[in-house]
């Protein structure tokens, strides 16, 4: 295993261990005052990042955003997923390689960092991002995080 894929297998093993017990009232409070993010400044913010999402205080998944609006998704411990986003209204929707339906999104800047909510859950519990790396999702084809 190269020491760079180690390194970010660690870091999400950590994570894993660690963000169970987050609390992430602020920037939920903060996700339902701010204004959604567009589809330039959510680019600007996500591409060339790999953030780890939690929701209700778990780690939910991880995302790696790619030039030209390409992604890698992995829920925790499942296999990862190459996609592809593109705005519709004020939301970022997400088609995936065997996902039929698109996943649409509300993105927004808070001050403890992009928070997203769900099409059609207001109500329910946004996703953080716990985690913001530089690194590659470390997955390969048919492969978890």
């Amino acid at each position: 295993m190269g020491a760079s894929l180690a390194k970010g297998l660690q870091a999400l093993v950590l994570a894993a261990v660690l963000l169970p017990q987050v609390a992430p009232a602020a920037t939920t409070e903060a996700a339902d005052e701010a204004k959604p993010l567009t589809a330039e400044e959510f680019d600007a913010l996500s591409v060339g990042r790999t953030l780890t999402y939690a929701a209700g205080g778990r780690v939910y998944g991880t995302e790696q955003y790619l030039p030209n609006r390409r992604v890698i998704w992995a829920f925790t411990g499942d296999v990862c997923k190459s996609g592809h986003w593109f705005p519709e209204g004020d939301e970022i929707c997400f088609a995936y390689e065997d996902v039929a339906d698109l996943q649409c999104w509300t993105f927004f800047q808070t001050p403890g960092g992009i928070a997203a909510k769900f099409r059609g859950d207001p109500a329910g519990d946004p996703l953080i991002a716990v985690q913001d790396s530089d690194q590659p999702l470390p997955c390969m084809p048919d492969v978890g995080v």
